[in-house]
């Protein structure tokens, strides 16, 4: 049985995807959520093979929250749902590990198809979109311990690779020094790095790398 939990702030959205899933033999709707924050912290919890998720939110993104649950648990696969057709947004839906962008006006049946798909370990974006989003974008799409970052922490990374304290950090962000350390403390785990520097020399390699491919 494939467990789907769905994320999408309108009630009668949520309703239909749950009726066009429930009737599947091989499918289970185990959750749903309007809320992103509620998302993040529900979905954990409940383990499921597949979330699908609104990108835009009252509170969030739905692309936010499969960065922060594939942090925590990446067996669970995200499909991004979306009424907006943008490069931007597919970018940073391929960062945080979707395995699928698809847009709102999808036919019910290709969606159920989708989800058996990525449940099974499939990716359901196209190789030569992923590739135009590398050359783009340089190496942050190859790196899967940053796409475990949230924006917040990528500011904090670069920063710490300019050489800047917590305190400086602070005040470049408008940050307490306090917050700024549990910040680095978290980069530093995701990124499986135990001191500031050793992040600082992967960034600054990270950089001529990108050089050198331009």
């Amino acid at each position: 049985m494939i467990k789907v939990f769905l994320l999408d702030d309108h009630e009668v959205v949520r309703r239909g995807l749950r009726e066009l899933l429930e009737v599947e033999d091989d499918l289970e709707v185990v959750g749903e959520s309007g809320s992103a924050q509620e998302a993040t912290r529900r979905i954990p919890a409940l383990r499921p093979h597949v979330m699908i998720l609104d990108a835009r939110l009252p509170d969030g993104s739905g692309i936010d929250v499969c960065r922060d649950v594939r942090s925590v648990d990446p067996s669970v696969a995200g499909i991004v749902l979306t009424s907006f057709d943008d490069d931007e947004a597919l970018r940073s839906a391929v960062l945080a590990g979707a395995a699928g962008y698809l847009l709102k006006d999808i036919r019910g049946s290709r969606l159920v198809d989708s989800i058996r798909r990525v449940a099974s370990g499939e990716s359901l974006l196209d190789d030569a979109v992923v590739s135009r989003l590398r050359a783009q974008w340089g190496h942050d799409v190859d790196d899967p311990r940053l796409t475990a970052l949230s924006p917040q922490e990528r500011r904090i990374l670069q920063h710490i690779a300019e050489g800047l304290t917590n305190r400086q950090i602070g005040e470049a962000l408008g940050l307490a020094e306090k917050t700024v350390k549990n910040y680095v403390t978290s980069v530093l785990a995701k990124l499986g790095m135990e001191r500031r520097t050793q992040a600082a020399v992967y960034m600054a390699s990270k950089e001529r790398r990108g050089e050198r491919q331009h």
